[in-house]
């Protein structure tokens, strides 16, 4: 089954509000077994409106919209399904009474446009609201099925989970769900990643595998669909196993898409699993890997802290001598057992230090002694703090004992 998601509301289009419905529908379609196909927003327009709904009924089987279910004159969403079907809005009275109830155990009357609230396109079913004024709409025309949502989340997740995902599971017959699984890299590119796993990769392949790059970070969504969780996962299990062979230790962890770990979760969770602590002292990087580490220790006292020095201060360390000299010199001040140093950057640490084969320099001094490299910075400046700080967490995990480096989940 074909699904799409519409998210109604000038406030969506002109950028004022971040839409969080859509993401959060598509991944409860997703686990029904639906295959979303299409993402539309529009404004409060009811040209577009209908125009939205049109092209939704012509390649989907199964749409959620969200907004535009108001009393004001900038609400459309039932407007334009009756209009794109076809057919009249008519008033429900069972609708109107809820509603007039509904002020009067509020100690008001109700307001002659909340009548609005009580239309609905000829044929189709109101959807309870047990939160809020606004009734959902469940209609059906042109073969597509149509659940219109209020955009407030609270009362939309309600919604759905009372009427919209029962009556969604009937249509699937709940004999197929879908799952992800997610494979999180760090250390080569996308396109270098891709090379290296070119059969696994390649759309109409079962399970699917996508790849995606943020950050510096890669991951891997591996989809399967089957009669149920456990039947995704297995069918998952050769998919996997390929990938964790060949990647080896680019992977630093895996997880559920609704519980996703970046590089410093993932390596404070495998110092915590070894009883190992850290400390850092930073130029470059401003801060980010202490801000990271204490924010992710939650007092369990594996970040021991560290040392800050300005971005433009020339005592820094600026090689990899000097920077290595700082990684153990804050391991020994803070007794932890490994010290990770950034230096700060010189004007040949950018994209043509490729060449001279200057950077900037990190250095994690451990239990085993020193490594350190120097990282060259290519691509947005907005990155480059992030990237170095990444590097430097991620030569750490390759440098802790095998039962700390192991892949967190």
């Amino acid at each position: 089954m074909r699904g799409e998601v519409i998210a109604i509301g000038d406030e969506l289009t002109t950028g004022q509000r971040l839409d969080t419905n859509t993401q959060w529908l598509s991944q409860r379609l997703t686990e029904l077994g639906v295959e979303i196909v299409a993402h539309t927003t529009v404004a409060d327009d009811l040209a577009l409106n209908r125009d939205a709904f049109l092209v939704a009924s012509r390649r989907a089987d199964l749409v959620v919209s969200t907004g535009g279910l108001g009393p004001t004159a900038d609400d459309l969403t039932r407007d334009a399904l009756a209009l794109a079907a076809g057919v009249e809005l008519v008033t429900d009275p069972e609708t109107v009474e809820r509603l007039e109830a509904l002020f009067r155990s509020r100690g008001r009357e109700m307001p002659p446009q909340n009548r609005r609230q009580a239309q609905s396109p000829a044929g189709a079913r109101a959807i309870p609201n047990p939160g809020g004024t606004a009734p959902g709409v469940d209609f059906t025309f042109a073969e597509t099925r149509f659940f219109a949502l209020p955009g407030v989340p609270e009362e939309m997740r309600e919604m759905w989970a009372a009427t919209v995902a029962p009556a969604i599971a009937r249509l699937t017959g709940g004999g197929r769900v879908m799952r992800h699984h997610l494979v999180k890299c760090f250390g080569v590119g996308e396109s270098q990643l891709e090379a290296m796993l070119p059969d696994l990769i390649r759309r109409g392949r079962e399970p699917l595998v996508g790849i995606t790059a943020s950050k510096a970070t890669i991951t891997l969504r591996i989809t399967a669909t089957g009669s149920s969780a456990e039947a995704c996962f297995a069918a998952m299990t050769p998919t996997l196993e390929q990938v964790r062979q060949v990647l080896g230790d680019l992977i630093f962890a895996e997880c559920d898409p609704e519980h996703e770990i970046d590089l410093p979760e993932a390596l404070l969770n495998n110092l915590a699993k070894s009883k190992k602590t850290v400390a850092t002292s930073e130029s470059m990087t401003t801060g980010w890997l202490g801000h990271w580490l204490s924010r992710l220790d939650e007092g369990r006292g594996i970040y021991r802290g560290g040392r800050l020095y300005s971005i433009l201060d020339t005592t820094a360390p600026c090689d990899v001598p000097s920077v290595e000299r700082e990684a153990l010199a804050i391991r020994t001040a803070t007794n932890a057992d490994y010290g990770v140093a950034v230096g700060r950057p010189t004007p040949e640490s950018h994209a043509d230090a490729t060449r001279t084969g200057e950077g900037v320099p990190i250095a994690v001094a451990g239990p085993q002694g020193v490594e350190s490299k120097r990282i060259v910075l290519v691509g947005h400046r907005s990155i480059h703090q992030s990237l170095v700080a990444k590097h430097a967490l991620n030569v750490l995990r390759l440098g802790l004992s095998p039962v700390a480096a192991e892949v967190s989940a």
